[in-house]
């Protein structure tokens, strides 16, 4: 099975904004063994920018574009020296992989990552992929950028053909509403399709310590259900859920991929 698990900051982090060690250590642990049984994974990882803020020694992120870009720039090989010291216990060969969208739009450049991504399974490596923030447009709403890493989580497992995309976030999956707030909101095991009604459920931004919400979440599984890929919301405090997941059961909220795309499109 060919997997990508996105990663957020919130699932690296604790409420401080300091690195979870220990739970980094227990997700790492599972995606190995994930490769152990033979799938190819890759992951795509939040939490350069927070690496790159402890570096630097900032308490807040600054808001221009360019600050931005260094913090995420300076954090990437402290997370990378990271993912090193917990993947290598394991013999876990890593690679990194820094990527816009333009680069996957253009065709001789989308044939290079392509053959890239199978020489690095072909070799047993795990791709650890994040945005390429340094050459990033100022503009955010440039066809350059992702813009947060579900949507590049959507585009990577889209364009490698996975089987499903795993997205670990800080609750179960989709409610009928927040239910950090409304204990009465209803948990939903299985989306045929996002429509407007489930975007209706998806509240606002993302939580302190990360980009996305529900709402880019529900982005992603659009662009990875419409590129024939199932997707799943899952709780990162329950990495072990994947073994569920191997052994053909429901976990967390399943969008399903779009039963008309046909492969080669």
């Amino acid at each position: 099975m060919r997997i990508v698990i996105k990663i957020g900051t919130s699932s690296l982090t604790y409420a401080t904004g300091q690195l979870n060690y220990r739970h980094i250590g227990i997700m790492t642990d599972i995606i190995c063994d994930l490769k152990n049984m033979g799938n190819e994974v890759v992951v795509v990882s939040s939490g350069a920018s927070g690496v790159g803020m402890g570096k630097l020694e900032l308490s807040r992120k600054p808001p221009e574009s360019a600050k931005k870009r260094v913090l995420a720039a300076s954090g990437q090989s402290g997370l990378m020296a990271m993912y090193e010291d917990f993947f290598g216990r394991y013999n876990c060969k890593i690679a990194q992989v820094l990527l816009t969208k333009s680069d996957l739009k253009k065709p001789e450049k989308a044939k290079s990552i392509t053959r890239s991504f199978e020489e690095m399974f072909n070799y047993g490596v795990l791709p650890i992929v994040n945005e390429n923030d340094v050459i990033a447009s100022d503009d955010p709403n440039s066809d350059d950028m992702f813009g947060d890493n579900d949507t590049l989580s959507a585009e990577v497992a889209a364009f490698i053909k996975a089987d499903v995309l795993v997205i670990w976030s800080d609750i179960d999956g989709l409610y009928t509403k927040d239910p950090r707030s409304n204990p009465d909101a209803e948990f939903i095991h299985v989306v045929p399709k996002v429509t407007d009604e489930i975007y209706q459920m998806a509240g606002g931004a993302g939580t302190a310590r990360g980009m996305g919400g529900m709402r880019t979440k529900l982005n992603a599984a659009v662009i990875a259900n419409n590129a024939g890929v199932d997707m799943i919301i899952s709780n990162s405090e329950k990495p072990e859920l994947l073994y569920d997941l191997m052994e053909g059961k429901s976990i967390g909220t399943l969008f399903q991929k779009n039963k008309e795309y046909k492969q080669g499109e």
